[in-house]
């Protein structure tokens, strides 16, 4: 499929537009003047490292899951070239990974009512806890996806004064945004591509060197003599010496059967492969691996999965933040992927991979959390054979 990237125009009252009215920090509201990124290292963790200037303390905000907040990087490091202090707002699922962020100064957990998977019901402390939290804030960076909204969140930051607020927003925003992002939202774009378009529009990009693709902060866990005593290597594990398998998901309808799982382990180790099975879910990766792999499961922080998983050779994993953690890491996948969203926007970004399941079966663009096909044939009809051989492609 054919990528466009969503540029923005300045302009007033038009769609495919960036409406743009205020200046960066504390001024008043005039057009912004237009601004450059001061030259930063080639490696995109010390770049996003180099202190900025002129821009204050800017808040980025990515509210959801862990693998939404890594594609939100690209564009955290573009704003960290022009802020003095960065700070991340995420939801309790998005934390761990905003902590991994390359720039990120601070990170603020709040608890989205009209995002989070769970919500709870909206009250006056609720709000009165983020208002307080993000005061002294300059200007802010709304990043959503594209069926989310960022106007509750633009709202709730003008009450605690924040008077530069920029965001993706096909609704009339009113007095909510200063630079208003509209975009084409029937053409897929990488989600890291459609956010760093955000950043742009509000006058932030990477600084010279940076490739785009997604990272993480250095340095990670040294697990090296760990993985290799669980795979009985003796010392530590040479790199790329093991195929990770990741069974678990957010929701059930991007998840590949457990026994499916299972068979694909042990053919992974019929195959010369030594694996390692990885996830929160303890019953579920005990399962998986059974007596064949080596079984983290609930073993590992965020940060030390990104290390495990950048040990191995390949990731085998569904449309879950762990794909994205490889992306960020620079290991290839095998995507296990189910079409409720589409994998134009939200496949590994930036890495080899090998997609499977069936990307025009009946629940396609659904974004549904639960199949609402009998028999969940998108990924259900994928075998074990078909990961095996994905995994050779990408090994050899």
């Amino acid at each position: 499929m054919r990528r466009r990237d969503p540029a923005a125009r300045c302009g007033r009252g038009r769609t495919n537009a960036t409406q743009c009215r205020g200046k960066a920090g504390r001024a008043a509201r005039k057009p912004a003047e237009p601004t450059t990124a001061e030259p930063a290292t080639a490696a995109a963790c010390r770049a996003a490292g180099e202190h900025g200037g002129g821009r204050g303390r800017v808040l980025v905000a990515r509210l959801d899951d862990a693998g939404d907040v890594l594609l939100a990087g690209p564009a955290t490091r573009a704003v960290r070239t022009l802020a003095d202090e960065l700070v991340f707002l995420a939801g309790p699922n998005g934390r761990a990974a905003a902590e991994l962020l390359p720039g990120v100064d601070r990170v603020i957990e709040w608890r989205a009512p009209w995002i989070d998977h769970s919500p709870a019901a909206v009250s006056n402390a609720q709000v009165a806890d983020l208002i307080a939290r993000v005061e002294g804030v300059d200007e802010a960076l709304l990043l959503t996806s594209f069926h989310q909204s960022a106007l509750p969140l633009a709202l709730l930051l003008r009450m605690a004064g924040v008077r530069r607020v920029c965001a993706i927003s096909n609704d009339y925003p009113g007095s909510l945004l200063d630079v208003r992002h509209v975009v084409d939202e029937t053409l897929d774009v990488p989600e890291a591509e459609r956010m760093l378009a955000v950043a742009r529009a509000a006058g932030f990009d990477l600084p010279p060197g940076d490739d785009g693709k997604l990272a993480v902060r250095r340095p990670l866990p040294d697990i090296g003599r760990e993985s290799g005593h669980l795979l009985g290597v003796g010392g530590a594990a040479d790199e790329r010496s093991y195929v990770v398998v990741h069974p678990g998901t957010s929701a059930p309808a991007r998840t590949w059967p457990a026994d499916k799982h299972r068979q694909a382990v042990r053919e992974l180790v019929d195959d010369g492969h030594r694996v390692v099975v990885t996830g929160k879910e303890r019953d579920l990766t005990a399962y998986v691996a059974c007596d064949a792999a080596v079984d983290l499961g609930g073993r590992t922080t965020f940060a030390e999965l990104a290390a495990v998983i950048e040990g191995a050779s390949v990731l085998v994993a569904g449309n879950t933040g762990p794909a994205h953690l490889a992306a960020a890491v620079g290991t290839p996948v095998v995507s296990l992927f189910a079409p409720v969203v589409p994998a134009a926007r939200w496949a590994p970004y930036g890495v080899p991979t090998v997609l499977l399941g069936d990307q025009q079966a009946p629940c396609s663009g659904s974004r549904a959390r639960t199949c609402p096909v009998a028999g969940h044939p998108c990924l259900s009809l994928v075998t074990s054979e078909q990961v095996v051989k994905a995994v050779r492609e990408l090994t050899q």
